[in-house]
């Protein structure tokens, strides 16, 4: 087999790698390095190649939490920066494609089945629709699909979603913002919406209560303590992170007009597995006043990253170039 295109998947705390023989193929040697390992993504991609044994094929994509809207990129929540077209040199490509990650996680979405999706609640997807993408991981991914008529795979959007103000809707929510302010300064979605976002929200709860939980580093931990260890803070912690992704996802909804569906992606939230089902999420997801109704009747769904979507959907990207 040649290989003739590279795909990455590139979050703060991991890269997703694997590489395709032609378009629409299957992928191969899927493999998932840390970030913190590597000096760039040049060198992520380098020991890659190196492990599978396999040349730099002529193509690539990659899929970067970050804005991309110049030649320099450079990541919000971790230290790499780099230039596309050194980059492109130095691996000697013909092409390169880098975008959002989840721009790129949002042209997969369409070729999600069953298998890869459970669902959270809501009536039917309407056919035509908008769809929403949300995901809390090292920050909070958003973006969406539109329709244009004739389009079966949709049109992607690029924002920044995640760095949206965040806003309280109880008494406890008042509280817990007003020490993050206290912290941040502006209080993002992202910094409740994400795993940090998590262990801040557990400090926060632990500080107001006065008493009891536990040093924590990890939003893995403060989930532990919640789910199997009977911290009650950590629990509470959980709560509030699942009724801030509803809220926030609510948003969202209203804002693209999401009545194709609410797709939920990161891995927090798959990890939380049957849990989240029953969290706060739903109620606040609905929880806009006179359109309570409007978003009762989205359908939403938690997204399975062990098919590994967004490597799909930088592959999809390639294919757009292509075509352009």
């Amino acid at each position: 087999m040649t290989p003739l295109r590279l795909l990455a998947d590139i979050g703060g705390t991991n890269i997703r790698l694997a590489w395709q023989e032609e378009p629409g193929g299957p992928l191969y040697d899927t493999r998932l390095l840390p970030c913190a390992q590597y000096a760039s993504v040049e060198a992520a991609i380098r020991a890659y190649l190196e492990e599978v044994g396999i040349a730099a094929p002529p193509d690539a994509a990659l899929g970067i939490a970050n804005p991309v809207t110049a030649d320099e990129v450079r990541m919000t929540n971790h230290r790499w920066s780099f230039s596309q077209r050194a980059l492109q040199q130095a691996l000697g490509l013909r092409r390169l494609v880098v975008i959002n990650d989840f721009t790129a996680l949002a042209l997969a979405l369409p070729m999600l089945g069953p298998a890869q999706l459970r669902r959270v609640g809501g009536g039917e997807a309407v056919a035509g629709s908008a769809v929403a993408l949300i995901g809390p991981g090292t920050g909070l991914g958003v973006s969406g699909l539109v329709f244009p008529p004739g389009s079966d795979h949709g049109i992607p959007l690029a924002g920044e979603g995640g760095h949206v103000t965040l806003a309280a809707q109880t008494p406890l929510e008042c509280e817990v913002l007003r020490l993050l302010h206290t912290r941040y300064g502006h209080v993002s979605a992202e910094r409740a919406v994400c795993g940090a976002g998590l262990v801040d929200l557990y400090h926060a709860v632990r500080e107001l209560a006065r008493r009891g939980g536990a040093e924590v580093g990890s939003a893995a931990q403060v989930t532990e303590l919640a789910l199997q260890g009977n911290d009650p803070l950590a629990l509470q912690a959980l709560e509030l992170f699942c009724g801030f992704l509803g809220s926030v996802a609510g948003n969202l909804a209203l804002t693209l007009g999401a009545r194709g569906g609410v797709y939920i992606g990161g891995g927090v939230v798959h990890r939380l597995g049957a849990w989240f089902d029953q969290s706060p999420f739903r109620a606040s997801f609905e929880a806009k006043g006179r359109f309570q109704s409007y978003l009762a009747a989205i359908p939403c769904w938690v997204i399975d990253p062990g098919a590994a979507p967004a490597l799909l959907g930088a592959a999809r990207a390639l294919d757009m170039a292509g075509a352009a």
